[in-house]
């Protein structure tokens, strides 16, 4: 009796095994390629440097699912972190934002191309290149669907394809808009 109990129980966890991931039940990144659903709780923040200038001329993007777009550029640590301290740093003072609205839906298309992209790709963490040196650094955080990223390393290391797409990002929100804040 004992047995059979043993043997039912282990043929129903393979079985639960076994259909878990065709269910879609599996964790996210088995598949990261997720539909983005519109909310205003997804965001993406782009930090970008272009380290062939010194001082680096660095730009961020922030874009809300609601249509915020905060944009920042300059040679200043604020223009990446809010937080910066350094302020008898020469640069401390060049430092640009500006802060606009897109359409929402443009937005949500913006999400839904960069988790068609792989964004959200679990593996591509920690996978370096063998180049030594690069020009330029991209990194991106993102909350799209409850679904949270963060990518501190240089996106150009990992996939230069997504890093080219982050840059367009970048260059369409450094031309839109005229109030600078």
């Amino acid at each position: 009796m004992r047995k059979r109990t043993l043997i039912r129980i282990a043929s129903a966890a393979f079985l639960a095994a076994a259909t878990f991931p065709i269910a879609g039940c599996g964790p996210f990144w088995v598949d990261p390629y997720i539909t983005v659903k519109e909310s205003p709780l997804n965001w993406v923040e782009i930090h970008y440097y272009n380290t062939r200038t010194k001082p680096y001329i660095r730009k961020s993007v922030l874009l809300m699912g609601d249509g915020l777009v905060e944009f920042k550029k300059g040679t200043s640590d604020r223009v990446s972190n809010d937080f910066a301290k350094r302020s008898d740093d020469p640069e401390w003072e060049n430092f640009r934002m500006r802060r606009t609205r897109v359409d929402p839906k443009h937005a949500q298309e913006i999400f839904q191309d960069l988790a068609n992209r792989g964004v959200l790709d679990r593996e591509k963490l920690f996978r370096g290149s063998k180049k030594e040196k690069f020009d330029r650094f991209i990194a991106v955080k993102a909350n799209l669907s409850n679904y949270t990223y963060s990518q501190p390393d240089n996106i150009y290391e990992v996939d230069p394809d997504l890093a080219e797409y982050l840059y367009d990002i970048i260059q369409e929100f450094d031309n839109v808009g005229n109030s600078i804040m």
